[in-house]
């Protein structure tokens, strides 16, 4: 595949995952657009469970079945290497987008906070769960989790190398801080609609799900490394003490 074909469409899908990430603070937030998770019902509340339901269905499905080694071991034998973290995360995006286009309000308040103040703490929350989502992927590798680094070594012809496995940051207080702050983005409303509620139940299902499969792949790739990391570190809710490395080869002790 030429490299510069390669880093523009690396690019392209980059800032096409920026875009959703943007639209999902809105979508989610009800801020600044006609529809939203939380808009006024438009059809039958059964019609519009079965819809949401399925589209909730078709992203789970797409995300989890996307990201399993043995998919990704048959999908590169159509999809240079190089791109296939960018079209992984491209067609996320574009399958996020279309669930919040056709998403379909139910109406019904679940609760309403009004006072001002308790407002603001809940706005804050949420606020503060996108920039911990944010905040956990850097902490790992920003770039790589969204392909860039990937296409950007492939246009100066150096060889890719995965990550190897490290506890930074967060990382040593909880073992999956991205999937913390997304918690924070779908349960702190402080207008809970049924659309919102049905939303918040399968996306959190769907995670802890997710890291079940997620985990069985790191221990695969990382071994022992792993296993003793996610007996140290609590998987959601953080520890009030920093998680330490043992080297298996020195026997010495590290933090993060």
């Amino acid at each position: 595949m030429n490299r510069i074909v390669a880093f523009t469409y690396g690019t392209l899908s980059y800032l096409v995952v920026l875009a959703t990430f943007l639209y999902a603070i809105v979508f989610l937030g009800n801020v600044g657009l006609d529809r939203t998770i939380d808009g006024a019902a438009t059809a039958p509340f059964a019609q519009a469970l079965i819809i949401n339901t399925l589209l909730l269905g078709v992203f789970a499905v797409q995300h989890s079945v996307m990201a399993r080694p043995a998919f990704k071991r048959w999908w590169t034998r159509f999809v240079p290497a190089p791109v296939e973290r960018s079209t992984y995360d491209l067609f996320s995006s574009v399958v996020l987008l279309l669930l919040f286009h056709f998403w379909q309000p139910m109406g019904g308040v679940v609760w309403d906070v009004q006072e001002p103040i308790f407002r603001g703490v809940i706005y804050g929350l949420y606020a503060g769960g996108w920039l911990l989502l944010l905040l956990a992927t850097f902490m790992l590798n920003h770039f790589d989790l969204f392909g860039m680094r990937q296409v950007w070594l492939y246009l100066r012809g150096r060889p890719y190398r995965p990550l190897s496995f490290s506890t930074p940051g967060l990382y040593r207080y909880v073992r999956h801080p991205l999937y913390v702050g997304w918690l924070f983005t779908f349960w702190a409303t402080p207008t809970m609609t049924a659309a919102h509620l049905v939303f918040a139940i399968a996306t959190t299902t769907y995670i802890l799900i997710a890291i079940q499969f997620e985990e069985r792949d790191l221990i695969d790739t990382h071994g022992p490394d792993y296993e003793a990391y996610r007996e140290q570190v609590p998987m959601l809710v953080p520890s009030l003490r920093p998680h330490v490395t043992i080297d298996l080869r020195t026997d010495t002790a590290r933090v993060g």
